[in-house]
């Protein structure tokens, strides 16, 4: 996305300040994360302090201020999912992507992270690949998951 794009989108909301979250979703979606420059840039445009915009890119779990691959890997690490192996399950996962919990891969294709519940406790333990959710996937599988990925 470029800084410009960013312009269109401010000026789409009228320079609103009250828009500021679906601004910022908007530059999420359309780049992957949010740069600083762009932050900065929608600081001065908007007139809101730059404190404030991290504020809300820090709380909300949907903004990242890092690169995100373009597939999102979520494995479950709740109460039951937990119990029923998740640990086990997120090892697998780490070892298939080469990542950890937080990183991107170097190739900016995955992005690894752990969940306290995604919300189907009798699937676990579960990883969810870009939204769609696989429940106790074997290593075979969870590598045919990811070679899914394009």
């Amino acid at each position: 996305m470029k800084l410009t794009d960013v312009d269109k989108i401010i000026a789409e909301y009228q320079e609103d300040k009250s828009a500021l979250i679906q601004i910022l979703l908007r530059i999420q979606k359309g780049n992957g994360w949010l740069p600083q420059g762009v932050l900065l840039k929608l600081s001065r445009r908007l007139g809101v302090p730059l404190s404030q915009i991290y504020h809300i890119a820090t709380f909300y779990k949907a903004f990242s201020l890092s690169p995100r691959g373009r597939h999102s890997v979520c494995v479950c690490m709740g109460t039951a999912c937990h119990v029923r192996g998740a640990p086990r399950l997120l090892e697998k996962v780490m070892g298939a992507l080469d990542i950890v919990p937080g990183q991107t891969s170097p190739d900016q294709k995955f992005t690894l992270n752990t969940v306290n519940c995604l919300g189907c406790c009798a699937m676990g333990p579960v990883m969810m690949v870009d939204g769609e959710y696989h429940g106790d996937p074997h290593p075979k599988e969870i590598r045919n998951i990811i070679a899914r990925c394009d």
